[in-house]
């Protein structure tokens, strides 16, 4: 479908890309990792045709269409309804509908049989096109996606770019294209609209390439993982998991084979320095180096994994309890959030906050912040000094100041080798330390926000979100960092791999309450699934029931006639269905064809296809009349 071959790609004189390589067949599902930076979704660009390659070449197929969607969608606004940009996707059906409702317009005043016949045809297109369900399907998957019916006639400009980004992935998912490309797509997603989206993407019909940092969302998603390393696009037979355990295999044999190389360069080379002024030695000597010079050099192994060292500590301790929340009500007009609702954060806490959006978990944290204001009484603990990280402090960095001089301007008291040290920790090396906050990415510009979060010497966090825009590297950095820290913590977070590894306790709002699980996500999430097992089987127990009650006031057996004849119209009728079967394809492939250039084009051909149609349905028609008589005499046999 997608032939990329010797791909080079240069910025400056950095290589992206060197000579890398790939190939995507029609119902791939790919994960696209490595490092922020090293060019992930300037591959997706690359393949869109936004970028141009400096050499080598990207070969599609013709039938090969692509949607991508990117972090530049944000920006887009439209006075429409969410519902109408997203039924954007349906270009030749909404064209259809155009000219049907041009034609009915015409119509009022002219009802004459040219136009009849016009009507016909375009409506018989559009049924094909599957035109008549359209609106229910971009509604399912805006649902989907986490918009409330309610929502779906209000302008896409009404809604923050996060939601405006959902918007856009409904209307690439509406368009179905060959290869659906997704940079990030969880960042803007809460939990039940990841679980969502996850099942749709397993059952997607078309090729995916993704690019994502949750693990977990990879591992139930991609069939094949594709590293972006070094220039070259690597791949491995699995999901993300699978990836981890194949790449620490495959580094193993080539850290050995490096080394036994080594070995073998160093032999010869104190082979060449012992005998090279002999002269019964000459031609042995030219031979190895002859054989240095020719030899492939086995690279050494990158070890990417950083450990983090340095402990982030506070001055003084707090009370025993961080903060107190009693009967607390919040509502936004008639949008009540919490209601009589309570809680209390202890000192050692680590707490997620999980669920779904618009159910109050960033008004949570500014509760517990006590910048909301509220009914009922929020009662701070004693000693408590707070740090509170959230996106909006990425814009409050000094875009002018150099790194290593905005956390001199936090506030620590640590000297420059301390600082450097933590920013080590955080991935700036060296002189990367005096790059501007301006030229910083927004995942490099979260690390100085979270290396200033972690300096203030707070023993209480609360963060927003803070992996979002973080590589694989920096999110396990982050991890370390949290589970080194010695205070407390209450983080919102959907990324469920981060939120396994550094909570111990987990709060969620449900029915506008507060409600407390206390131990890990993984055990939340086995006390979840056998909740709502429970709950299914409450529900279904009454129609259990009922379906045997109903069984034992059945009436005797009937005798052998009335089983006979039953026998036979069963028999009849399931004959009956297998004709419609056939005819219902038959009829559905034929409206396809109606819907196709060549024959829309075609008069002839045109008026030969809507004869067939039209036998066709017209014997469709007839059978199903023949079944409902059938299933009516039955159901009175069986009755």
């Amino acid at each position: 479908m997608i032939a990329i071959n010797n791909l080079s790609y240069f910025i400056g004189d950095r290589a992206l890309f060197d000579n890398a390589s790939l190939h995507i067949k029609p119902n791939d599902k790919i994960g696209l990792i490595g490092l922020n930076g090293k060019g992930k979704s300037t591959l997706l660009h690359l393949i869109m045709g936004n970028f141009q390659a400096t050499s080598g070449d990207i070969s599609k197929s013709k039938d090969c269409s692509i949607g991508f969607l990117n972090q530049d969608l944000l920006s887009y606004q439209s006075d429409e309804s969410i519902l109408a940009v997203a039924m954007q996707a349906f270009e030749q059906a909404n064209e259809l509908q155009h000219i049907i409702d041009k034609i009915l317009k015409q119509m009022e005043l002219n009802y004459e049989d040219h136009l009849i016949d016009k009507l016909t045809k375009a409506q018989d297109q559009y049924e094909a096109l599957g035109g008549y369900s359209l609106q229910s399907e971009a509604e399912a998957i805006l649902e989907g996606i986490g918009f409330k019916t309610a929502d779906l006639q209000r302008p896409l400009k009404e809604f923050s770019g996060g939601w405006r980004m959902r918007v856009m992935l409904a209307k690439l998912l509406l368009q179905k294209p060959a290869l659906l490309m997704l940079d990030e797509p969880t960042n803007h997603l809460d939990l039940p609209s990841i679980l969502w989206i996850e099942n749709y993407l397993r059952n997607y019909e078309g090729a995916i390439i993704v690019v994502s940092h949750d693990r977990q969302f990879l591992d139930n998603v991609i069939s094949s993982t594709v590293e972006v390393a070094r220039s070259v696009l690597t791949q491995y037979a699995g999901n993300y998991t699978f990836y981890l355990k194949e790449k620490t295999l495959r580094e193993e044999i080539q850290k050995n084979a490096f080394e036994n190389q080594q070995q073998a360069i160093k032999q010869t080379e104190r082979f060449v320095e012992r005998f090279r002024s002999k002269a019964t030695k000459a031609r042995q000597v030219q031979s190895r180096v002859k054989s240095l010079e020719r030899m492939d050099l086995i690279e050494d192994v990158v070890d990417e994994n950083v450990s983090m060292n340095f402990k982030f500590g506070f001055k003084q301790k707090s009370g025993r309890y961080i903060v107190e929340l009693n009967n607390i009500s919040k509502a936004y007009g008639d949008l009540q959030i919490l209601k009589n609702t309570s809680g209390q954060i202890e000192r050692g806490d680590k707490i997620a906050l999980i669920g779904a959006n618009g159910k109050g978990k960033s008004t949570m944290l500014r509760i517990i912040a006590g910048s909301e204001k509220v009914e009922g009484e929020r009662k701070e603990g004693f000693n408590v000094n707070t740090a509170f990280y959230a996106q909006h402090q990425l814009e409050a960095l000094n875009l002018q100041n150099e790194i290593l001089e905005e956390l001199k301007q936090a506030g620590s008291n640590k000297t420059e080798g301390e600082l450097r040290g933590i920013l080590g920790c955080f991935l700036f090396q060296n002189e990367d330390v005096f790059k501007k906050i301006k030229v910083l990415s927004g995942g490099e510009k979260s690390r100085v926000a979270l290396s200033k979060t972690l300096l203030s010497e707070a023993n209480f966090l609360m963060m927003d979100e803070p992996t979002n825009h973080l590589d694989f590297l920096s999110v396990n950095i982050l991890v370390q960092a949290l589970q080194q820290y010695e205070g407390t913590f209450v983080i919102v977070s959907h990324d469920r791999h981060f939120v396994t590894q550094i909570a111990n306790k987990i709060w969620y709002i449900e029915d506008e309450e507060l409600k407390v699980y206390p131990g890990t996500y993984a055990e939340y999430e086995y006390w979840q699934s056998q909740r709502e097992t429970q709950a299914t089987i409450k529900e279904q127990k009454p129609k259990a029931e009922e379906k045997t009650k109903a069984k034992n006031n059945q009436p005797k057996p009937r005798d052998n006639e009335a089983e006979k004849e039953l026998k036979r119209l069963k028999k009849e009728l399931a004959s009956i269905e297998e004709q419609i079967e056939v005819l219902e394809t038959e009829v559905s492939n034929i409206e396809v064809d109606l819907g196709k250039p060549e024959v829309f084009g075609d008069p002839t051909l045109l008026a030969e296809k809507s004869q067939t149609h039209q036998k066709s349905k017209d014997s469709l028609d007839a059978y199903q009349l023949q079944w409902e008589e059938l299933a009516t005499q039955i159901d009175a046999l069986e009755d």
